[in-house]
């Protein structure tokens, strides 16, 4: 009969005098360590913010996952902890009109002025005017409603304006874009904003921070210095890709920013080397902004295409979402061996 006993008091033993499995102790235990990648099929291009009901929402460029869903419009993802990431829905209900065809590149969110505004591209691959555009939405999840065109190539003169990365510094809001071109007036180009964050009062006034060999412009304080982090070669080219991050740094938002060897990103072919591709993924890049956790280490999100699996039944590349840590020596962000970890790495701490 002591069998019999204690498998009916075994379940509650586990209920009763100790935390279940399911409890917020052991759950804690279990999320300790995190196994790229930490959301797939696809969210290429991401970016995050942490909102205010306590979750991190991070989007992407509009793909077709493969699943019979077609075409999302910035799918639209949420987590908790940075590693575990459930969807929430499609940023837009109906796609902006301001522009013929294309889609929707590269988003960028973040709040300004109590709302989020979502900065992003509007291109086909090869367009000749392809141009960045904003929407507004009061919750994080939306949905964002269009408030049409900021700019495109043409008004700016700047060849493939696609890749908005927002910034604010000294009291004042800036937009950063730019992408591949080797035309006369390529490049990595800033502009300020309006107070409220929706338009360009004055074109004229942009300012070159990177050579066009750079796309996916990323800006973020950390200390003294602004760091740059950008991608390099083609973002997707399947298993072969050879995208990848490089990084430089500078007092100011208006450059020079400099890399390691002191060379000027304005200059084509420099750029530390941050993030290279290794033999399961290719392609690692187009980086969120880096987010602290609570125990101050700082954390980026970026995708990737894994190489066993580089395509959706689609055809699309299968962009996924990475997560690594920053670690800080003598003023420089690195990655562990400069690639996407694959085994089991400590998660970030939150509590």
């Amino acid at each position: 009969m002591i069998r019999p006993i204690l498998s009916l008091l075994f379940p509650l033993l586990i209920s009763g005098f100790g935390p279940g499995l399911d409890s917020p102790e052991l759950s804690s235990r279990a999320d300790k360590e995190y196994k790229n990648p930490v959301f797939e099929p696809i969210l290429a291009d991401p970016t995050v913010v942490k909102a205010d009901d306590g979750f991190f929402y991070a989007y992407g460029t509009q793909d077709d996952w493969g699943d019979g869903k077609g075409s999302r419009l910035i799918p639209i993802v949420r987590s908790k902890d940075l590693v575990h990431w459930d969807y929430v829905k499609e940023a837009f209900t109906t796609k902006p009109a301001w522009k013929e065809k294309g889609g929707i590149w590269a988003p960028d969110v973040v709040k300004v002025n109590g709302k989020y505004h979502m900065y992003y591209a509007y291109s086909t691959w090869g367009d000749v005017n392809p141009g960045v555009g904003l929407a507004i939405a009061d919750s994080p999840a939306g949905p964002f409603v269009d408030h049409g065109k900021l700019f495109n190539s043409q008004d700016m003169e700047v060849p493939n304006s696609i890749d908005p990365f927002y910034l604010e510094a000294d009291g004042k809001k800036y937009v950063f874009w730019g992408s591949f071109s080797d035309k006369p007036t390529q490049g990595t180009y800033g502009v300020e904003l309006s107070a409220d964050g929706r338009s360009v009062p004055d074109l004229s006034k942009k300012f070159k921070v990177a050579a066009g060999d750079f796309e996916a412009v990323m800006i973020q304080k950390k200390g003294e210095y602004y760091y740059f982090l950008g991608s390099k070669e083609s973002c997707c080219d399947f298993e072969k890709s050879k995208y990848h991050l490089r990084m430089g740094r500078s007092k100011s938002i208006f450059g020079p920013f400099l890399d390691q060897e002191g060379r000027d990103l304005k200059e084509r072919g420099a750029g530390t080397m941050l993030l290279h591709g290794n033999d399961i993924y290719a392609g690692p890049g187009h980086n969120a902004r880096w987010i602290a956790d609570d125990a101050g280490d700082d954390w980026l999100l970026y995708h990737a295409i894994i190489k066993a699996e580089p395509r959706v039944s689609t055809g699309a590349n299968r962009r996924v979402l990475m997560l690594d840590k920053l670690v800080w020596k003598n003023g420089w962000p690195e990655i562990s061996n400069a690639e996407p970890s694959l085994e089991n790495r400590p998660a970030p701490l939150f509590k």
